[in-house]
């Protein structure tokens, strides 16, 4: 019996073999923060455009805890240079953000800026904690300025985000 005849599978083996990666896939990793659901929008990613790139990973465990993680990376930005988040948000849930309220994000209300490297990228985590109304919708977006000059380097466009319950 040739090699390639022992790894052959019967129809019936094949099937529950792909049944069963199949389920282990969904069921993905067992640890972890428990995020979601997605609909409503309660976790985004958001892509950041302009004289770079970024992605800022929006986050809220399904918990009562009321927090917003942002894992944010910038990339192609000006080297060893400092920049900080910001975002602004309006209730009339359009998907046209028209607020120009911005608010710098950080840890919790204390601001952190966010330092590029010396090839113009940079990470850091955040986080923010939100007003207790679980279900509250509103339109968000977001923008990445130099801290020094407050010159917008990056842009988003418009989301959608509900606050967990």
């Amino acid at each position: 019996m040739s090699k390639l005849t022992k790894l052959m599978f019967t129809p019936m083996a094949l099937v529950l073999l792909i049944a069963a990666s199949v389920s282990a896939f969904a069921q993905g990793p067992q640890s972890g923060p428990p995020w979601g659901p997605e609909t409503p929008y309660f976790n985004l990613e958001v892509v950041l455009r302009g004289e770079g790139f970024g992605l800022i990973k929006f986050r809220q465990p399904n918990d009562d805890a009321f927090i917003v993680y942002l894992d944010v990376w910038v990339r192609d930005l000006a080297p060893n240079t400092s920049y900080l988040r910001q975002r602004a948000v309006d209730t009339n849930v359009d998907d046209n953000c028209t607020s120009t309220a911005w608010l710098t994000l950080g840890r919790g209300l204390q601001p952190q800026s966010i330092t590029t490297d010396a090839t113009g990228t940079g990470r850091e985590k955040l986080f923010r904690i939100l007003p207790p109304s679980p279900g509250l919708e509103f339109d968000i977006h977001f923008r990445v300025i130099e801290e020094e000059t407050s010159a917008v380097v990056l842009t988003s466009k418009c989301y959608q985000f509900t606050i967990s319950q």
